[in-house]
């Protein structure tokens, strides 16, 4: 069993131009992010895929519905959330520090193992239904990493450390493979 997985994250928020981390609250996608999304459209070949799995949250399901305009069914899923930061949700981003938060809660919110949990159920969900598809998922950045942990056989200080965001790698979407033996 086999499913490949392209990964996008939302587009830039307003709240990203301000420097907060957003969290569990929906944001808004900036300007710059509506570009974004409109641009990425070109960046990709969507008939590559047999649906698009979303994040929720508002920033994610603006930022689908702009890049696949209706043209692959888009499904909402909540297990693709970005991680929870609790009381820090909407705060300055100085604060959301993850590697003080793998296995530690943000006070009132989840551990990014939590995320990693929620993801790991969504991937099993997926094999058991999406086997030898190719599907498309917009959502946030600790997904992005759980997905990479899960996927890759990395730690989260590994995976945190090589994140895009602090090497200014940005791609149109990253591939991550779901197998699982019969």
């Amino acid at each position: 069993m086999s499913v490949k997985v392209t990964y996008f994250v939302h587009s830039t928020t307003l709240d990203n131009i301000e420097h907060k981390s957003t969290g569990w609250l929906d944001g808004e996608l900036s300007e710059k992010g509506i570009n974004q999304s409109i641009l990425l459209r070109e960046q990709i070949n969507i008939e590559d895929f047999d649906v698009v799995f979303c994040s929720d949250l508002k920033r994610a399901v603006d930022s689908a519905n702009i890049t696949f305009q209706n043209s692959v069914k888009i499904v909402l899923d909540s297990r693709l959330r970005e991680c929870n930061y609790g009381d820090l949700n909407g705060k300055d981003s100085k604060l959301v520090v993850y590697e003080d938060h793998i296995k530690d809660k943000f006070p009132k919110g989840e551990a990014l193992i939590d995320v990693e949990n929620r993801v790991n159920e969504f991937c099993e969900f997926l094999l058991q239904n999406y086997d030898n598809k190719n599907v498309a998922i917009v959502a946030h950045k600790a997904t992005q990493m759980a997905f990479q942990v899960i996927t890759e056989s990395k730690t989260w200080d590994m995976v945190i450390s090589e994140d895009w965001r602090r090497t200014k790698n940005w791609k149109p979407g990253w591939i991550y493979y779901i197998n699982k033996e019969d």
